[in-house]
């Protein structure tokens, strides 16, 4: 019997990177082609593994950082996260193989790492 582990899933992008760069060049024609490729293969990819996502997630917005000198608008990478459940990472990361956030879209990486138990719980 395998024991489910809780992933989470980060998909990291860049507005200024040469894959966005790329993408706004098409065509608006082509890039809204694209666009609804990528969604119907978005849902498609929610459908195949929606027994192992807990949590679907979805888009990041703008990001404030707080530390002890207050809080501070920043821009990281970050564009979405999906928490799913797999017996390891690297079932958890055969999930995210070919996923439309870049083999579609613009984004550049999927990123899968555990949901660790809290320490003295």
């Amino acid at each position: 019997m395998s024991t489910e582990h809780r992933f989470l899933a980060v998909y990291l992008g860049s507005m200024t990177g040469p894959k966005m760069a790329a993408w706004q060049a098409l065509p608006e024609v082509e890039r809204k082609a694209k666009e609804q490729e990528g969604l119907a293969a978005w849902h498609g990819w929610v459908e195949k593994h929606k027994a192992a996502i807990v949590e679907l997630g979805g888009p990041l917005g703008k990001t404030r950082k707080i530390d002890a000198g207050g809080v501070t608008e920043i821009s990281n990478a970050l564009t979405g996260f999906t928490v799913v459940r797999a017996a390891s990472q690297e079932a958890a990361a055969e999930l995210f193989k070919n996923h439309p956030h870049f083999a579609i879209f613009p984004g550049e990486s999927v990123e899968v790492m555990p949901v660790l138990p809290i320490p003295g719980r």
